[in-house]
């Protein structure tokens, strides 16, 4: 049995590889670090999926490499994060502790807050407002 091609734009969504297919306005995690006080402040921007593992792993190393032993993630820019997100933050905490290094996730909003909460990290990993 054929079914009829669908038309307009989920017509052109068949003609492009499924790879290729995004979802209209997902971004992809971004990050910037800073140095103050003390303390490395790590800000998270986009979305963090199992898509940027590569990209957080990058992360950690510059995190490892800082000469700071109190590293926060400041969440505030953060609009979403899955449960592959959730696994490489465990990781980043897991990773400073053996190099005698503390991690603070700052300031999540929204969703990222939910899941947080949700997935109680706060037992784990310290969570500020």
């Amino acid at each position: 049995m054929t079914y009829p091609r669908p038309a307009g734009a989920l017509s052109a969504m068949f003609d492009r590889p499924s790879a290729a297919i995004t979802l209209k306005g997902a971004v992809s995690m971004d990050y910037g670090i800073e140095s103050k006080d003390q303390e490395t402040v790590v800000r998270l921007r986009g979305r963090l999926t199992f898509n940027d593992h590569a990209k957080l792993r990058s992360l950690i190393g510059e995190m490892l490499a800082q000469k700071n032993s109190r590293h926060a993630l400041d969440l505030s820019a953060l609009e979403f994060v899955d449960s592959a997100g959730i696994g490489m933050l465990l990781i980043a905490r897991e990773e400073l502790a053996s190099a005698k290094k503390t991690l603070t996730l700052r300031a999540a909003q929204g969703q990222v807050k939910r899941v947080l909460t949700v997935a109680q990290l706060g037992k784990i990993v310290t969570i500020e407002d």
